[in-house]
């Protein structure tokens, strides 16, 4: 990664953000050498990421046909104007995220326990109030379900987080924006501000990590 100030090594992180979000962006390679990305919704168990879908279909055909593939989850908090820390220049102008990519092999899950297992984490993620019987294969009323989805999973071979949230900034500028932000107050602008403060320690007095 070229701007090394963004770069998060730390898994307890990375795992957080990959736990927290439910839709990212599934990078396959067709048959003619053309890259389609499809967006889907998706668990991490802190291990793999398990996405599903039909049998049929363009994506299942390319992963059968070639298991490499990325993903990608990204969160935009907050759309940084240039006039926070310029009256004039456009050039300041930025946004504040958390992105994770993957790159691993998908590979097909077929044993029934596991299938069980993942789309459990699916609606506990989708569906936390509950409201549905557990999703077990000895349930008849999920026997036929649990055969018919497709399910796969991607082992990671090499996982890499971005997260940027004014490493970059000058002292004055990174006090200029927090104020923006704090004045502004758009829904995600306390989050972006403490997230701020988290990972700019060197402004903020704190350990990045730190709650």
């Amino acid at each position: 990664m070229r701007r090394k100030e963004f770069t998060v090594e730390d898994p307890r992180e990375i795992e957080s953000f990959l736990r927290e979000m439910s839709f990212g962006f599934l990078g396959t390679v067709g048959p003619d050498g053309w890259i389609r990305v499809t967006p889907l919704n998706f668990v991490y168990d802190g291990r793999c990421i398990y996405f599903h879908g039909s049998r049929a279909g363009e994506k299942m055909k390319h992963l059968k046909q070639d298991p490499r593939v990325s993903f990608t989850v990204a969160k935009e908090y907050a759309i940084i104007p240039s006039y926070f820390t310029d009256p004039q220049l456009a050039c300041p102008a930025s946004a504040f995220f958390k992105s994770v990519m993957v790159r691993g092999l998908a590979e097909s899950v077929d044993n029934p326990e596991e299938k069980a297992s993942a789309l459990t984490l699916f609606m506990e993620k989708l569906q936390p109030e509950g409201g549905y019987d557990p999703i077990t294969p000895e349930d008849p009323k999920y026997t036929g379900q649990l055969k018919a989805v497709s399910l796969f999973k991607i082992v990671p071979e090499e996982i890499s987080a971005k997260f940027k949230f004014g490493q970059n900034l000058t002292e004055p500028r990174f006090n200029d924006v927090t104020s923006g932000l704090e004045n502004r107050n758009l829904e995600l602008d306390p989050d972006t501000v403490s997230l701020m403060k988290r990972f700019c320690p060197q402004h903020a007095g704190e350990t990045p990590g730190d709650a």
